[in-house]
């Protein structure tokens, strides 16, 4: 497969957009299953069977637990649904005029003929940020296509970035990601790039994250 990683057109919007849509629902499962299989939540499931049990119910014995379960499912499903709904209505709405309006700012998709038509297989994005004297970009839309992932396509879209960034005499690099994105974690630190703070701040409720159990990771490496 011939990968060819280039700027962003306007004609890409609809399967960029269908590709970040994806990319980022696809974290919802192993959200969910990160929540269940943490002893505090093994614990709270057990818990409430055991408390249906002693209640005199089989039924509640099943319906608390499984009303728990839905509940932290919901979380999963909303912290990243949220997200996806927000940035749809809003930077990802106007590529153009969000990351490549100014001249230190870029979308790049990653294109490849599969089966005969091209594809759009990863998305990056760059923005340039000013703090006081210091210059700095900033790495977003980091999606990679679920066919082509472990064949060094990510890292070669985040490198994009860093090239860019060293070219331009940018300070460092940043960005964010969730606590559940361990592949990406790895990818990006394999970038000498490394975890300087988290925060909780999301599109989602704060008690949706909460019972999520994610925290969002801020990274960055220096140039």
């Amino acid at each position: 497969m011939k990968l060819v990683i280039r700027r962003y057109r306007p004609s890409d919007k609809d399967p960029v957009c269908t590709l970040f849509s994806v990319g980022i629902r696809e974290h919802i499962r192993p959200c969910f299953r990160n929540a269940m299989t943490s002893p505090l939540y093994l614990a709270i499931t057990l818990a409430l069977c055991v408390a249906g049990l002693l209640l005199g119910s089989v039924l509640g014995a099943v319906v608390l637990p499984a009303a728990w379960v839905g509940l932290v499912y919901y979380c999963c499903h909303e912290l990243f649904d949220s997200y996806v709904r927000e940035k749809l209505q809003t930077d990802m709405q106007d590529i153009p005029g969000i990351y490549m309006s100014r001249p230190d700012n870029c979308f790049w998709v990653a294109e490849a003929e599969v089966d005969g038509r091209n594809q759009i297989l990863g998305t990056v994005a760059l923005m340039a940020k000013q703090s006081g004297k210091e210059r700095h970009g900033e790495l977003f839309r980091m999606i990679i296509s679920s066919s082509c992932r472990r064949m060094g396509l990510g890292l070669r879209m985040a490198q994009t970035v860093v090239d860019i960034c060293k070219e331009r005499g940018f300070s460092k690099v940043v960005l964010e990601t969730s606590s559940t994105q361990t592949a990406a974690v790895s990818l990006y630190e394999k970038l000498g790039f490394s975890h300087v703070v988290s925060h909780n701040d999301t599109y989602a409720s704060g008690w949706v994250v909460t019972l999520a159990r994610v925290s969002i990771l801020v990274m960055e490496k220096r140039l």
